[in-house]
């Protein structure tokens, strides 16, 4: 059963998460640690982010300087198979734009395949600490549409150089992003709305959004969304906030609003750990009334926040 069919098919809002590969030379039971905690609450999906490699410069012991090139969180592919064999739950790995060539997606796309992995998370992903190279468009995608188009053409047999092969037997079926609170580079909602209608009609089957605090932003942007004609699935993404200092590094980072009855209990935090109840306290609000709307699921980011989504779960599931 694809994301999307768990997602129309719920009799009750689904959970599911996202994780990120464990660093370099970590093994497996880092991801393990995070879904042994989780698991009790029955996720129907589990996301796994890729991360494109970074320049960095390194002196050698003769003072010279060398660029080399390092990917700090491989095997995203790895670990999405490694997740649906161990744990029987579905494992959608994201496939990235920006610091990616077409012929390393047509490749994570075969491998894929030979896995039987065939749910994705279609992204265009941010373009920090790359190179002119690194995001070449004679090498690389530009936008997510162009991505789509590859996997589309890939799901009916067409290869990067135009040439047929045996079409998949099951077709990847994918999901994109989406932003209630207008994409950074967007110049307004409108256009935002736009583009997320074009990556429908090329195939996306739903949509997880970035993170936000304030449930008026998401239900908005799903009405406007609407009254465009986007009927699949939206998605909250949800994060609580853990520590103090991110009052003001998330609405920076991610372009998220904190609502000032929010900003104003954590201005009275002392510490992060005072934050963290903050932020699970107003998280369990936040997602009971998401539920009370019936929306299909909720979708967790996890990083640093492992602990607090699973108080916020045993009391929402």
């Amino acid at each position: 059963m694809s994301i999307v069919d768990l997602l129309n098919n719920h009799s009750k809002t689904i959970f599911s998460f996202e994780i990120l590969p464990p660093l370099k030379g970590s093994n497996f039971s880092k991801v393990c640690a995070i879904i042994d905690k989780l698991r009790e609450f029955e996720p129907k999906y589990i996301n796994i982010t890729t991360h494109h490699s970074e320049i960095i410069y390194k002196e050698n012991a003769d003072g010279l300087v060398k660029k080399v090139n390092v990917r700090k969180r491989p095997g995203t592919v790895a670990i999405a198979a490694a997740i649906q064999h161990a744990y029987s739950i579905p494992a959608v790995p994201h496939i990235i734009c920006k610091g990616f060539t077409r012929d390393e997606t047509e490749y994570a796309l075969i491998d894929l395949q030979y896995l039987g992995l065939t749910d994705l998370l279609l992204l265009r992903g941010d373009s920090n600490k790359l190179e002119r190279d690194q995001v070449d468009p004679a090498k690389c995608h530009e936008h997510t549409t162009d991505l789509i188009d590859q996997v589309n053409r890939f799901n009916g047999g067409i290869d990067l150089e135009g040439n047929a092969f045996e079409k998949p037997e099951t077709p990847f079926s994918f999901g994109v992003a989406c932003y209630p609170e207008k994409h950074e580079e967007a110049p307004n909602m409108d256009s935002d709305i736009a583009f997320l209608k074009q990556k429908v009609a090329m195939g996306a089957e739903y949509a997880v959004t970035q993170m936000f605090f304030d449930n008026r932003k998401y239900f908005d942007f799903v009405e406007r969304c609407q009254k465009e004609g986007i009927t699949i699935p939206i998605i909250p993404g949800i994060k609580p906030i853990v520590f103090l200092d991110q009052i003001t590094v998330l609405p920076r980072v991610f372009r998220t609003e904190v609502p000032e009855i929010l900003a104003s209990e954590l201005r009275k935090c002392k510490t992060d750990e005072e934050a963290k109840q903050v932020g699970v306290e107003w998280c369990i609000e936040q997602c009971k009334e998401l539920i009370n709307a019936n929306i299909p699921g909720l979708h967790f980011y996890t990083l640093m926040a492992i602990d607090s989504i699973k108080k916020i779960a045993k009391e929402i599931f």
